[in-house]
């Protein structure tokens, strides 16, 4: 793939919301966008060992560890679901290192294997993408009405903005 493919490909992006951010923390929601644009979200039901939650977390992204258990999936399920729709792929992050420790603690938890690969976002960006990517989030945020982080809206708002500084 040239320098100019990957920037006109539009790839699937990954975003995983979690229950915090220091030990102990995994992951309660995941979602992705896929290159045609439509995404795909999914709670995720705590395994009965996850009991660390971080009330400041949960003021970021919404989502009461209640409705967790209510109406998450459990781990294997969304696994199964992540390996079907994105086998074979790359797929990128905005966030590697903790998204690739949830990713992997919800695989080992499913007693799955990851058949995808993730990679950080940066590596697709040029120098000119990562001076203007700021600005331009922001500005896509905005277009798209965000205003909590939610692992679906965040992975197409990622993708939007990959999309929008790779023509400019």
């Amino acid at each position: 793939m040239t320098t100019k493919d990957k920037q006109t490909q539009m790839p699937y992006i990954i975003d995983v919301e979690a229950s915090g951010f220091g030990r102990g923390s995994y992951p309660i929601e995941v979602g992705f966008a896929r290159p045609d644009g439509s995404i795909y979200s999914c709670l995720i039901r705590p395994e009965p060992e996850w009991e660390h939650w971080d009330d400041s977390a949960e003021l970021v992204h919404g989502i009461p560890r209640a409705t967790l258990l209510d109406q998450g999936q459990s781990a294997r399920d969304v696994a199964e679901k992540l390996n079907e729709e994105l086998r074979g792929e790359v797929v990128y992050t905005d966030s590697w290192g903790f998204d690739s420790t949830w990713l992997s603690l919800l695989f080992y938890h499913a007693g799955l294997s990851q058949l995808f690969r993730l990679e950080t976002l940066s590596k697709l960006l040029t120098e000119k993408q990562t001076t203007i990517w700021g600005q331009v989030k922001q500005q896509v945020t905005l277009d798209l009405s965000i205003d909590r982080h939610r692992a679906g809206p965040d992975a197409r708002m990622l993708q939007r903005t990959f999309e929008l500084t790779a023509v400019l």
